[in-house]
């Protein structure tokens, strides 16, 4: 198949969605699929992207679910959307959050089936989707096939905009992450606790974290942690006592390579997030890793870990109880071992191979569904109606 896919999100900034969507074209363009990808792409001239990429016009900032995401929409935007759907020759289109006021909902409007759609957002308060319900509706009405990441996100689908949806998880590469060695010098004799996530994101609850440090390191005086990911260090470390300060390390944006070394530096990775999460792919690279892990007890978090048989799980927001619970593990190898065992297996689930297999049978039942009057292979074209012109001059988003 020639398959198109669309991410709404900058694809220069880390987040959840572009790796995901990445790795869905990887994993596609390795069973002898041809991908195209379209997303917003802050300098395209600069950017180091994949061939597959298709820059759909530059982001802007926009508060979004709990977060700010780089949305690209409009006019200009929506005429890049036209172009690529009319010279890309899909078989079938796969959006992914249409949700997000950016391509993928324009793509929605512009395209003519097969259409296939990924909901990845949890926020059953969403404002944002609440108040474009009845612009979503005119385009999701389009899809022909809905994916939900978690049970979560489906949640949130139902209630905002309708309909169901199939659950298939995010992906992870298994292999990638489960033979790596620890960065040097890790994780050291006097244990570690690990962190990998935006520094200036709170809904990834490093705060929660430094301060759960801040109550174990006097009576651990070997213990140390790494803080690994993209934002400002100093105005994320700003609170960490200074006599602690030099026991964290926070070494930036690391590369995947030694994002995966990083996962095996902690005796006891910790996944802090204080919400809004709708799957957790940071866990399952962990899993995936062989890490002994603590998360917060959010659904999403819950779900992926088994309820805690594949991971501890402390009360979301809590730093004493992050701290009796890591403190717990790091005194316990016996019990990190076993921890180690269970995500290794329950990872296997997740594995890329398993879902982007059930991705593509999405696509087929979608494309058999879409065939079945004149036996005629289906393609994706454009809507020739006025639909995304006439919305888009309204502004109903």
């Amino acid at each position: 198949m020639r398959i198109g896919l669309v991410c709404p999100y900058a694809w220069d900034v880390p987040g959840g969605v572009q790796q995901h969507v990445g790795d869905l074209a990887e994993a596609l363009t390795g069973m002898g699929h041809e991908v195209s990808v379209l997303a917003p792409v802050g300098d395209a001239g600069t950017a180091v992207l994949p061939d597959y990429l298709v820059p759909a016009g530059r982001p802007v900032p926009v508060p979004y679910n709990g977060s700010v995401a780089r949305l690209s929409f409009g006019p200009r935007t929506a005429t890049r959307v036209r172009r690529w759907i009319s010279e890309g020759g899909f078989d079938v289109l796969h959006v992914h959050e249409p949700s997000a006021p950016s391509v993928s909902l324009l793509a929605c409007w512009a395209a003519d089936g097969p259409l296939v759609a990924t909901f990845h957002t949890s926020n059953p308060r969403s404002r944002a989707m609440a108040a474009s319900s009845r612009a979503l509706r005119s385009a999701t009405e389009k899809i022909n096939g809905r994916i939900a990441v978690s049970e979560a996100a489906r949640r949130t689908l139902v209630e905002h905009v309708g309909g169901d949806a199939v659950l298939i998880p995010n992906g992870v590469a298994v292999r990638a992450f489960e033979h790596a060695d620890p960065l040097p010098g890790w994780p050291g004799e006097g244990g570690s606790l690990g962190f990998l996530g935006r520094l200036d994101e709170p809904r990834k609850g490093l705060a929660v974290l430094l301060d759960a440090f801040a109550l174990m390191a006097p009576a651990r005086p070997g213990l140390r942690l790494l803080v690994a990911g993209p934002g400002d260090r100093e105005a994320a470390l700003a609170g960490v006592p200074a006599g602690l300060r030099e026991r964290v390390v926070a070494p930036g944006r690391l590369d995947d390579a030694d994002k995966a070394r990083a996962y095996r530096s902690a005796d006891v990775f910790c996944a802090p997030n204080l919400g809004g999460e709708s799957f957790g792919i940071v866990l399952t690279e962990a899993m995936a890793s062989g890490a002994a892990i603590v998360a917060s007890d959010i659904p999403a978090f819950s779900a992926v870990l088994e309820g805690g048989g594949a991971g501890d799980l402390f009360s979301a927001g809590d730093p004493a109880d992050l701290a009796e619970r890591a403190g717990a593990l790091l005194d316990d190898p016996e019990r990190r071992r076993a921890l180690s065992a269970a995500a290794r297996r329950a990872v296997r689930a997740y594995d890329w191979e398993t879902v982007a297999a059930d991705v593509v049978h999405v696509y087929e039942t979608v494309l058999a569904g879409a065939g079945s009057g004149d036996g005629r292979r289906p393609g994706v074209r454009l809507d020739t109606g006025p639909r995304a012109t006439a919305l888009l001059r309204r502004g109903s988003v």
